[in-house]
């Protein structure tokens, strides 16, 4: 799978981003899709994630009411509608195809491709 990541920037808080995804070399509508981000020094966390079947969708905590996850299955694509962002939001964005289809579950180290990550700077 070659992911393609975009729409990072910088902003100052209290602003909005939208990340998109493409994905390649995938069946894609058989997966669920995510969000992570990883911070200078901080370890990879999830931000969101969509479920194959779109019925489920989960958030990390700090984000939950300001991120909204979505995907486009003829498309190929995964989006994160990003609303007023924060300083700590401030991080490499990721989107990852979850490991196993038709599944809600997405470890981390079971992910195979990360591909380049798309950078977001929040100022105060």
């Amino acid at each position: 799978v070659q992911l393609q990541a975009s729409g990072g920037g910088s902003v100052q808080a209290g602003g909005s981003l939208k990340l998109s995804c493409v994905a390649s070399g995938s069946t894609f509508s058989k997966y669920s899709w995510a969000w992570f981000r990883q911070a200078p020094g901080k370890e990879r966390e999830l931000v969101a994630l969509i479920s194959w079947n779109l019925a489920y969708k989960e958030y990390k905590e700090s984000v939950q009411g300001r991120f909204t996850i979505s995907r486009e299955d003829p498309k190929n694509t995964v989006d994160l509608q990003m609303n007023s962002l924060k300083p700590e939001d401030t991080a490499t964005y990721y989107c990852a195809q979850c490991p196993a289809i038709y599944s809600n579950l997405c470890p981390m180290r079971r992910i195979e491709s990360w591909g380049q990550g798309t950078q977001v700077t929040v100022s105060s």
